[in-house]
């Protein structure tokens, strides 16, 4: 009876030291997690229009001359496919120096699109796809943003998703296409301001300011209800709602006279002081309004308000306090110095000055230099995780930081 019982026990033992080898053995033929919320190395994630996709970030400043001194990223600027061959969107133009590259350990994955407003714009024959905050799937690859976000997501450890958008609600282009045509119609002395047009002026009543406001709150929640699907709780990541920065200067800011025409002809930036000043009093600030009031809105926790409105102050085009590269006696974006005395927002660039390789949709765009002024408020905000709001302006005293962007201050 004795050695029955040990030849079970024996026979018990063995039994439990394979089974435990073989538990073993499962345990390391299983793959590592997959990167996925909360796993993984951090990526950042930016969805908008050309204000945040990285639209002009191939010019480094503004020049007349030669464009290969102000060539800072090359004819593939734009291309984000896998073999960097083309964009894998067309026209959405994320340039490689977008905002959402904060480096230092942090990946980034662009996700916005120029031209893009709160809802998508259907791909046709005329026109490209153009992707908004939303859900959209043709079932022919084209979507939404907050889809191609759900999608990132789950696969990634996303803790941060930085948002701009509204300005295209706003019918952006086509007021800078008024202003500068009222400019170019009519005389100094009797000029016709693009802001008293009527459609122009429509934009901004208090009912489609509301109705835009609302538009930008759905977008965001939009954006929320993305991570949840991907399966984060708010409390795993940050909303960063951005606002824009003023593309030119107050009318008394100009460099060139609004009589005659050098305003157009050497600086691209033909408008009326009168116009220059109700874009910074009025459009852009009722548009900054919408994105602040649409997050406020929404209710979140998680969203953190970066009002980056002044960033280009004392760089916007045509502003007395800097110039075109050959006005400030440089041959060359990469000279020392050239940050500092040059425009970090794109000429706007008429029939007689549109030649290739520029492109009309860069337009009145924070070009190179403010791309990367973008970006360096946004490493400050991200905070290596702990997050903050706040308001970015240039550096007195200017200068660049050891990734080569423009000196920044966030408070």
């Amino acid at each position: 009876m004795n050695g029955l019982r040990a030849g079970r026990a024996l026979i018990a033992g063995t039994t439990s030291v394979t089974l435990a080898l073989a538990a073993l053995a499962i345990v390391a033929a299983r793959p590592a997690a997959a990167d996925g919320p909360g796993v993984g190395a951090p990526w950042v994630a930016s969805l908008g229009d050309s204000a945040i996709s990285g639209e002009a970030g191939r010019w480094a400043g503004n020049t007349n001359g030669d464009p290969g001194t102000i060539d800072a990223l090359g004819p593939t600027a734009y291309f984000d496919n896998a073999s960097n061959t083309a964009e894998q969107i067309p026209g959405c133009h994320r340039s490689k120096s977008a905002e959402i590259y904060v480096g230092g350990g942090v990946n980034g994955v662009n996700l916005a699109c120029s031209g893009a407003r709160t809802y998508t714009q259907p791909y046709s024959s005329d026109s490209d796809f153009k992707p908004g905050l939303d859900f959209y799937d043709d079932g022919a690859g084209h979507l939404g943003q907050a889809l191609m976000l759900q999608q990132f997501a789950s696969t990634h450890n996303v803790k941060s998703v930085a948002v701009l958008i509204g300005a295209n609600n706003y019918h952006f282009a086509d007021l800078v296409q008024a202003c500068v045509l009222d400019w170019l119609t009519s005389p100094s002395w009797w000029p016709n301001y693009c802001q008293d047009d009527a459609n122009v002026a429509a934009n901004f009543t208090a009912a489609n300011i509301a109705v835009q406001t609302a538009a930008i709150r759905a977008g965001i929640l939009n954006v929320r209800q993305a991570m949840l699907y991907a399966g984060y709780p708010d409390s795993a990541y940050t909303i960063f709602v951005q606002t824009y920065w003023d593309p030119v200067p107050r009318g008394a800011q100009f460099r060139y006279p609004q009589s005659g025409w050098t305003r157009q002809a050497i600086g691209g930036c033909g408008v009326w002081n009168a116009d220059a000043d109700w874009a910074n009093d009025t459009a852009f600030a009722q548009i900054n309004g919408s994105a602040r009031n649409g997050a406020a809105q929404t209710g979140l926790a998680n969203i953190k308000i970066l009002d980056i409105s002044r960033l280009t102050n004392g760089h916007r085009l045509c502003e007395n306090t800097v110039g075109l590269l050959e006005e400030k006696g440089l041959s060359s974006w990469q000279q020392a110095g050239a940050a500092d005395r040059t425009e970090w927002v794109n000429q706007i660039r008429t029939a007689t000055t549109l030649l290739g390789p520029y492109q009309l949709q860069e337009d009145l765009h924070a070009s190179y230099w403010g791309q990367l002024a973008m970006r360096n408020c946004l490493r400050l905000a991200y905070n290596g995780g702990a997050t903050r709001a706040g308001s970015c302006t240039s550096a007195p005293g200017g200068g660049l930081n050891a990734q080569g962007e423009p000196n920044v201050v966030l408070s």
